[in-house]
């Protein structure tokens, strides 16, 4: 069985809220701060891997975590180092193409679906490419004059935030390569009570003309960009996600068999995957459980289901007699949330109950939500030049937008305007559902 550290945190992530300060008030010492957190949370993540669990991939989705770490490191030497530090010396230049994700304009890839043959470099050695990269950026942050740190601090601070994108992939991953392993191995800490779940309700919201997208001076992403006005019709939005006992009651009726709950493309998934619960979910007799990162256990009723297809979620809205909300209905919405859910410095890794209280709650943390809209720009929207403009634009199509976080997100990264998108079938994600409907329906 895998265990975690002797360390009672060494699962606790945390860092400078570095996301929220203004361009103008960045210095090196919080680039400095902020750079060192971010890189050593990714490695107190990793602390209780033997190098057997950092190689495993269980799926061409899903990357090893030995590889995740790497290709963290590729990125602030290829864009930052190579770039910007005369005279830096590669670490090994045939990284460049083990550890390059997918920016075609740097040059080509090894194949995703192979990463966890790569045993080596083995561990130790993507640790001391970790170190010999995150040495050359110090000292680069050091020597850099203030016009040059304001002219550099965006490209690294997109660095950390793209790290912190994969600090989550990387419990994910792992999750799914666990969850194929027949004694369920436990890594992370068992989840805390939760408070128990308020009476659901629905949140009247008023509409208008908004606007949608976050502020630019601060950081986003470029696909949250440009901020821009949209119409959205009164609506009400629920009280919190969907719970797993209302999940299971859409189960119990029948939700997998009836055809006309689902999407056309998703009902030939259903039939092609054979799916019949969310993922992680199995049978005991006549109970069901699940399987999370501290192991298996029963299902709790009251607790957020995850790991559900944006098809499982339409279903289960359409037989819900709601939808799903779209997602400038979501951001609307979310400017009412009071209760915050559990992100990744909590240590566990999985959603709990929450408290609701007269607004809608638990819209950040716990689990994304999806959303009704697809994964498209935004009116006016620029991919950014060179190859980091590859890091979202080329990816708007046929994906579905995500809001909030989930359990695995770092504290501190996510924001109200913050898009994450999957593909429709995706559910290795901490993805989970929450209801909205027309204002008297």
């Amino acid at each position: 069985m895998v265990t975690t550290s002797p360390e009672a945190d060494v699962l606790r992530l945390g860092c400078p809220d570095f996301n929220q300060q203004l361009w103008q008030d960045v210095d090196d010492s919080l680039l400095q701060a902020s750079y060192r957190n971010v890189r050593q949370a990714t490695e107190k993540l990793t602390a209780g891997l033997s190098p057997e669990d950092q190689n495993l991939q269980s799926m061409p989705e899903t990357s090893p975590a030995k590889w995740h770490r790497a290709h963290t490191t590729w990125f602030f030497e290829t864009f930052i180092l190579k770039s910007h530090r005369p005279g830096y010396r590669e670490f090994d230049p045939q990284f460049a193409y083990l550890f390059n994700s997918y920016y075609n304009g740097i040059g080509e890839q090894f194949p995703r679906a192979r990463r966890g043959l790569i045993s080596r470099p083995d561990i130790e050695r993507v640790g001391h490419y970790r170190q010999h990269v995150d040495a050359a950026m110090s000292a680069l942050i050091s020597e850099l004059g203030e016009g040059e740190l304001q002219n550099l601090a965006p490209l690294i601070i997109l660095g950390l935030n793209h790290e912190q994108q994969h600090q989550e992939l990387l419990v994910t991953d792992l999750k799914h390569a666990f969850s194929h392993n027949p004694g369920y191995p436990a890594w992370a800490e068992p989840a805390g009570a939760g408070h128990r779940r308020g009476k659901f309700s629905w949140r009247d919201i008023s509409g208008g003309l908004v606007q949608q997208g976050s502020r630019d001076d601060r950081f986003c992403f470029d696909n949250e960009l440009p901020r821009h006005q949209v119409f959205v019709a009164d609506f009400q939005i629920a009280s919190h996600p969907v719970s797993c006992g209302e999940f299971l009651a859409f189960m119990d009726e029948g939700g997998y068999q009836r055809p006309e709950l689902w999407l056309a493309d998703g009902w030939e998934w259903i039939q092609r995957e054979k799916a019949c619960s969310p993922l992680y979910w199995f049978k005991t007799g006549q109970d069901w459980h699940l399987y999370t990162l501290a192991g298996a256990r029963a299902l709790d009723m009251d607790e957020p289901v995850c790991h559900v297809s944006m098809y499982e979620a339409f279903a289960y809205a359409q037989w819900a007699g709601a939808r799903l909300p779209t997602e400038a209905e979501w951001e609307l919405a979310s400017a009412q949330c009071d209760t915050p859910g559990y992100f990744a410095d909590s240590g566990q890794f999985h959603p709990r109950p929450g408290p609701h209280q007269g607004r809608p709650g638990q819209m950040f943390g716990d689990v994304w939500e999806w959303t009704a809209s697809s994964y498209a720009p935004y009116p006016g929207f620029k991919a950014a030049a060179g190859a980091v403009g590859e890091y979202n634009g080329k990816f708007m199509a046929n994906q579905m937008v995500l809001r909030g976080g989930s359990c695995a997100t770092p504290n501190g990264h996510i924001r109200p305007g913050y898009r994450n998108f999957f593909y429709p079938v995706d559910r290795w994600q901490f993805s989970g559902v929450r209801l909205a409907r027309d204002s008297g329906a």
